[in-house]
């Protein structure tokens, strides 16, 4: 597929993603036409993507539309697009939380957004589902340092950290954080979670699925009993959760949960949703890390959760662990949550679709 456009393009990795970061304005206006661009650069539908930009696979096949915002107190819009590998679908029904991390650094990069020191915090309004993020960005000498001392799992060396803080995630794209009023329903013969804190879930545990949940990747993805399974309940619950026809949708995410066994709180197996993740992504691991905290529910029967009203939960995931930072009020209800990831420059250009 081409489509003779061509637009200004910054490629960059963000959190365990990977995408093309554009200001809105060099896109075009009229949505189709810009789907088919994008698919045209990521070289979608071909499960090798062998004609674009993207890397065969869900993680590396991501969008960031950014621009000025208007709205009070907020610095850029954000709108994240998710690019199908093997299908014509480009989809705004999800957040990325990973993709997140660099916007912040684009938007200095871009000029949007004046460095103010060694620091520049930028607040990011969510288009997809209506959130509010701060990104702490590094700015020495005016302008996004990329080098640093921190480290992610799923990313190799060390960068500079770019701390995200989110504001009213709960019930993002479902309405409530518990969409249908339970810490618990039963799907399927499964007892689940539905659940939206910053990213539509259904959280279950691995072993009522015929598995321990300390699977591999691979291993995950060849398990096509399982998956079938799995996209079953994904499409009864769907509706349960505000979402609709579910069968083309990205989400809900499907979280399979264990005991964990490296001093976290928790082990988790993603799904995104036909995919095994290789890690988990930013706001699927605060939705699962909320629904720890959920009495009798799947996750906190399996979950090791340490007293406080300020709670870290070290979500294990199948290349290493991502800590979310909980706040809860007096009533147990999470009031904040935020991570730490890293981004980094990788290309700046003109990119053809």
């Amino acid at each position: 597929m081409t489509t003779g456009h061509s637009a200004p393009c910054m490629w960059m990795r963000g959190g365990t993603s990977k995408g093309g970061y554009f200001l809105k304005d060099d896109l075009p206006a009229d949505t189709p036409t810009r789907d088919a661009f994008l698919l045209a650069v990521m070289g979608s539908p071909d499960p090798r993507q062998i004609d674009g930009l993207g890397g065969a696979d869900p993680l590396t096949s991501k969008v960031a539309v950014v621009s000025k915002s208007n709205r009070e107190g907020i610095d850029v819009d954000y709108l994240f697009l998710q690019v199908f590998v093997d299908q014509a679908i480009v989809t705004d029904a999800q957040n990325c939380g990973n993709i997140l991390a660099g916007v912040g650094p684009f938007a200095i990069e871009r000029g949007l957004v004046a460095a103010t020191g060694e620091e520049t915090r930028v607040a990011i309004f969510m288009e997809n589902t209506g959130q509010v993020a701060v990104a702490t960005v590094r700015t020495p000498g005016g302008v996004p340092t990329y080098a640093g001392e921190a480290a992610i799992d799923g990313v190799p060396g060390t960068h500079a950290p770019v701390p995200l803080e989110f504001r009213d995630t709960a019930g993002s794209s479902c309405g409530a954080l518990l969409p249908t009023g339970h810490a618990v329903d039963v799907i399927q013969g499964v007892p689940v979670t539905l659940i939206d804190n910053g990213m539509p879930c259904v959280v279950m545990q691995a072993q009522d699925l015929g598995i321990t949940g300390y699977e591999d990747r691979d291993w995950l993805d060849a398990a096509s009993d399982l998956k079938t399974r799995i996209e079953a309940i994904r499409l009864e619950v769907g509706p349960l959760m505000n979402l609709g026809d579910v069968r083309e949708k990205s989400v809900p995410k499907m979280m399979l949960v264990a005991p964990p066994r490296h001093g976290g709180a928790v082990t988790v197996r993603s799904f995104i949703p036909h995919r095994a993740h290789a890690t988990i992504g930013v706001l699927g691991a605060v939705s699962v890390a909320t629904a720890c905290l959920l009495e009798d529910s799947p996750a906190a029967q399996v979950a090791h959760v340490a007293d406080g009203a300020r709670k870290t939960l070290s979500v294990e995931h199948p290349t290493g662990e991502m800590s979310c930072v909980l706040e809860v009020d007096e009533e147990g209800a999470v009031r904040t949550a935020a991570l730490l990831r890293t981004a980094r420059k990788l290309m700046d250009g003109t990119v053809f679709g």
